[in-house]
């Protein structure tokens, strides 16, 4: 199978009848009325305020892409699956782990869509080996923001879309179907955690890493890490393993991010290596009290998920109960500092003593990446070769008297582009409209947006990665 023309004829009738029925919903959108998909949950922190004029509040046409949540068809022999956008990846998973098969890369979270991950962009402790999720993607069928649904590929007359889908943040068109590259897995993750006392040495291991494939040994199937602190980091290096001598569990009573501090090796069975994260959102399920050892056998182990944890937050933001805490115990206002930042791996230890000293806010997770291939993606600019590390961070700080919302981000916006980095665009961000077009290749967005949503049916990449409308 290579794409979803190859689909066993069922699948494919299901499909395109779906095609179909969201293409003529699409038409029967009244021209200048926003769309937005219908989805019931969101990976993205572009929190707004609400207008209080409801008057003020454009109107908007949800669709329903529900017909595209699942995986379509998976084929064990050529190592591939067609797997509809809006498909979580703990769906894909649960549909190619019994074939003992997974995605060349699983972003963190289970509830962040296939379709998210490629024109938002993904990343996991497998991107220093096998990149990030767009390269595994053979083909996508996207419609279009004008209204066509069209199958663009590396080597057709959609290969420029194929080229900047990703980083186009649904700007372009929503993808319906992709067709992806497998790779072959082992039942067990066998874990290595290795300490260090200063980011320096930490990023000179990443970079042996890069270039050995293994570190002291242990192969480096799997490579992230955490920092506490600039004196207290780690990374974990993970090896596929058919042999486990023992098993951790961090789907109950254990948090897998304390485990790092506390042991010297470990093994997990593949899925729940691949859902470690997930369980606490990396440690932001700490202020609900999750974490407590008292609380935590009483919450249930189904509502240990990130996406329960996100519509919490989401529920705090709308009705501004931390924010209304803080204010009657007279504290300063804390501005949300929910990032995902990379930068070349020689200059990430100054990164992380810029961070330290300027925000303070810790744990950091740190992922190094590189591009699988030679192939340039021209709407997120990394460089062939050159090996990357993100540092994600997410959580709030309290500002400075007299400073307003925005101080920490914008601060981190221009430490990151001194240093010669990028910045994820799935939260808030401050650029003004000329650097961000210098920085994620303004002119190339527009011959894309021109040739495929020449009308503007959709928001365009400022306005709403920036803008926020």
């Amino acid at each position: 199978m290579t794409g979803i023309s190859s689909l066993p004829p069922a699948k494919l009738a299901a499909h395109e009848a779906a095609v179909a029925r969201l293409t003529a919903d699409y038409a029967a959108v009244p021209p200048g009325v926003p769309v937005r998909l219908a989805k019931p949950t969101s990976n993205l922190f572009r929190f707004r305020d609400t207008p209080q004029n409801a008057a003020d509040v454009p109107e908007k046409r949800h669709l329903d892409v529900s017909a595209f949540g699942h995986v379509i068809h998976v084929d064990p022999k050529t190592a591939t699956a067609v797997v509809g956008g809006m498909t979580t990846y703990e769906d894909l998973c649960d549909a190619t782990l019994p074939h003992g098969l997974m995605p060349f890369v699983v972003p963190q979270l289970k509830t962040i869509t296939l379709g998210g991950a490629v024109t938002g962009l993904g990343i996991e402790s497998t991107s220093l080996r096998n990149g990030m999720p767009h390269e595994s993607v053979l083909e996508m069928q996207i419609l279009t923001g004008d209204g066509r649904v069209v199958v663009a590929t590396e080597d057709n007359e959609h290969r420029d879309l194929y080229r900047g889908f990703p980083n186009s943040y649904g700007t372009l068109g929503y993808s319906l179907a992709l067709t992806i590259e497998l790779q072959e897995v082992s039942p067990y993750v066998h874990l290595r955690h290795f300490a260090f006392r200063d980011p320096k040495r930490c990023m000179d291991a990443i970079a042996e890493i890069a270039a050995s494939g293994a570190y002291r040994g242990h192969r480096a199937d799997f490579v992230d890490g955490t920092a506490f602190s600039t004196e207290e980091l780690y990374l974990t290096v993970g090896a596929f393993s058919d042999k486990a001598p023992w098993l951790s569990d961090y789907t109950g009573q254990q948090v897998f991010y304390q485990s790092q501090r506390r042991t010297r090796e470990d093994f997990l069975i593949v899925k729940d290596y691949i859902w470690r994260w997930d369980t606490d959102w990396f440690w932001c399920s700490h202020p609900f009290g999750v974490q407590n050892k008292l609380i935590r056998p009483f919450w249930p182990k189904k509502y240990r998920r990130s996406d329960v944890y996100r519509k919490l937050v989401a529920f705090d933001r709308k009705h501004g109960l931390t924010e209304a805490l803080y204010e009657r115990r007279g504290q300063q206002p804390r501005e949300d500092v929910i990032q995902d930042i990379e930068v070349p791996v020689e200059r990430g230890h100054e990164f992380l003593d810029f961070f330290e000293k300027k925000v303070g806010m810790t744990p950091v997770w740190m992922c190094p990446l590189r591009l699988r291939g030679d192939r340039v993606w021209p709407l997120y600019p990394l460089q062939p070769g050159e090996v990357y590390v993100n540092f994600g961070f997410w959580g709030q700080v309290e500002l400075p008297p007299g400073q307003r919302d925005g101080y920490y981000n914008r601060m981190i916006e221009e430490e990151v582009s001194a240093l010669g980095g990028h910045k994820s665009l799935y939260s808030t961000s401050f650029y003004d409209e000329e650097e961000f077009r210098a920085r994620y290749n303004g002119p190339g967005y527009d011959k894309l947006k021109a040739a495929y949503d020449g009308s503007g049916r959709l928001l365009g990449l400022y306005d709403k990665c920036v803008r926020g409308r």
